[in-house]
C-alpha cells in the first residue's frame, strides 16, 4: 500500500465504525460535516473517535467531507480535498493573503442525515479559486 493511501479494511467493522461510515457516506455534495457533529448526531463517540474511523476504514466514503471544526482542511490532505470541494461546489473562504483555504462552515455545514438540506447559499466566486 502507498504511504497515505486509505483503504476500507477488509476485517468486520464494529457498529461505531459502521455507523460513521454511514454518515458520510450520506453527506451531501457541497456540504461537510465536522468530526464532532458527526459524533453528536449518532449520541455516541468523540471527534478524535470519528477521526480513527476515517483514518483507518474511510478511504471508500467521500473523507473530504468531513473536517475539523473550523473548517480548516485535513493535513496532508489539503490539495486532493481542495479539489473535491472545487468540484462539489462548497462554500470555502480564502485566507487574507489567498494562499490558503478554508470550508465556510456556517454555509457548508449539513446536519445530518435525518435532515434534509436547503440549497446552498451562493458559494460565491468559485472561479477565482
Amino acid at each position: 500500500m502507498l504511504r497515505g493511501t486509505v483503504t476500507r479494511r477488509t476485517q468486520p467493522l464494529d457498529d461505531f465504525a459502521s455507523d460513521v461510515l454511514d454518515t458520510v457516506e450520506a453527506i451531501p455534495p457541497g456540504y461537510v460535516m465536522s468530526y464532532g457533529d458527526i459524533a453528536e448526531y449518532l449520541g455516541r463517540g468523540r471527534p478524535r473517535q470519528v477521526g480513527r474511523v476515517l483514518a483507518t476504514s474511510g478511504g471508500a466514503v467521500p473523507w473530504w467531507r468531513v473536517i475539523h471544526a473550523d473548517g480548516s482542511l485535513l493535513a496532508g490532505h489539503e490539495r486532493a480535498a481542495l479539489g473535491h470541494y472545487r468540484a462539489e461546489g462548497t462554500p470555502l473562504r480564502a485566507s487574507a493573503d489567498g494562499t490558503s483555504y478554508r470550508v465556510d462552515m456556517r454555509r457548508a455545514r449539513w446536519p445530518g442525515p435525518l435532515s434534509s438540506p436547503g440549497p446552498l447559499s451562493s458559494p460565491g466566486p468559485l472561479s477565482k479559486l
